[in-house]
């Protein structure tokens, strides 16, 4: 009778490959297209509203056309050198306020002087430096200006703005309103007695792919050449440990905590949808006790309706050596392990004293062609079985 020797190593591990080459594929398009990303990333450093960068988020063009209108416009990295450079004919354009921390607040609103330009300011940063304004809605889309400061620009599309409420400051000139509340995406107040606090829902207009739509120039020019110099603050990322003690959602935008909330929310209603409402566990006796034997005969008759003798072969190899491997000293897990079969055939063949052919029929061969083979089977497996447990 022939026996049908366990598959190889290589066609073990050709059948992992051919399994696991779809991940593998995608895994080396994710770093080809990472690579590639990489390769075609522009080189012009740079951040965003950034006076000394030409990128198009930059804003050289602002600062240029500033200086050519004869303002001239200094750059500060850092809220100190900031407020050194301001006087009272000094406007003072704050941007990336999210870098600022607590102490660099208070040096600003203690020690600047002049007009304040906020652009994108954050909810602490107009806490501070414009107090009475508020933000309060987010808005797409151009609008007309509404307002002496930005009449002469007309209209300019911020893209996507913030509003703001200004009813708690004086003074106060709303700029390019827009959405249903009619907020403005612009805001120019007074800040004590001879200054005023401009801020800016959106640098959008000031980048270098946008100056030179609608009245975008126009309005930068307006706003920057109002007084005799200009003072451009993009701050430096903060070191660690400077953050003082503005809490985790202070570091946090406010975008962020909405979008959490809203998940939150989200995942509580589609929870309350599908759950079930079952009731108490009830506990009762089975109404008949089955005995393991009776399962194993209503299987085996199963089978022998079914003409399945390979899968009672199976069952029955498939069970022995999970039985075998322990008494051989192997780990189970090479029971299920078409690799381990030579291993575990020599090992059953030299305990049990029957020939390797033999074992090997018994543990890995063919399916039986009959019924009288498969009980052939089931004897030998039992014979194999006691022997290596006597051994």
């Amino acid at each position: 009778m022939a026996v049908t020797s366990p598959p190889s190593a290589s066609a073990v591990a050709g059948r992992r490959f051919r399994a696991g080459r779809g991940i593998v594929l995608f895994v080396l398009i994710l770093v080809a297209l990472a690579v590639v990303l990489a390769i075609l990333r522009p080189t012009v450093k740079g951040g965003h509203l950034d006076p000394e960068s030409a990128a198009a988020n930059g804003a050289r063009a602002v600062a240029e056309i500033t200086r050519q209108h004869g303002t001239p416009v200094s750059v500060s990295r850092t809220a100190a050198g900031a407020v050194a450079r301001t006087g009272p004919d000094t406007t003072l354009v704050i941007v990336g306020s999210d870098r600022l921390t607590r102490a660099g607040l208070d040096t600003l609103a203690a020690g600047a002087r002049g007009a304040l330009v906020l652009i994108e300011p954050t909810r602490v940063a107009l806490t501070r430096l414009a107090p009475g304004i508020e933000p309060a809605s987010a808005v797409t889309g151009p609008a007309q200006p509404g307002c002496t400061p930005a009449s002469l620009a007309g209209e300019v599309d911020f893209g996507s703005a913030t509003t703001y409420d200004a009813a708690g400051a004086s003074g106060v000139q709303n700029c390019y309103p827009g959405g249903e509340d009619e907020l403005p995406r612009m805001v120019q107040a007074a800040l004590g007695a001879q200054r005023t606090v401009t801020v800016l829902g959106s640098g959008a207009p000031f980048t270098n792919e946008n100056l030179a739509r609608d009245g975008n120039a126009a309005l930068a020019v307006n706003l920057l050449g109002a007084h005799g110099e200009v003072v451009w603050l993009l701050p430096d990322l903060p070191v660690a440990g400077s953050a003082g003690d503005r809490s985790f959602f202070d570091l946090v935008p406010d975008g962020v905590i909405f979008f959490f909330w809203q998940l939150v929310i989200a995942v509580f209603v589609i929870a309350l949808w599908r759950m079930r409402r079952l009731g108490p566990v009830v506990t009762e006796r089975l109404p008949v006790v089955v005995r393991s034997a009776e399962t194993v005969e209503g299987r085996a008759s199963l089978y022998r309706a079914a003409r399945a003798r390979d899968r009672a072969a199976s069952a029955l190899r498939d069970s022995a050596r999970e039985r075998l491997v322990p008494l051989l000293g192997l780990p189970r897990s090479a029971a299920a392990d078409p690799a381990r079969g030579p291993e575990i055939v020599t090992l059953v063949t030299s305990r049990s004293g029957l020939d390797q052919p033999t074992s090997s029929w018994a543990l890995y061969g063919s399916d039986p062609v009959d019924d009288l083979e498969l009980i052939r089977l089931t004897e030998t497996i039992d014979d194999l079985e006691r022997r290596v447990r006597g051994s």
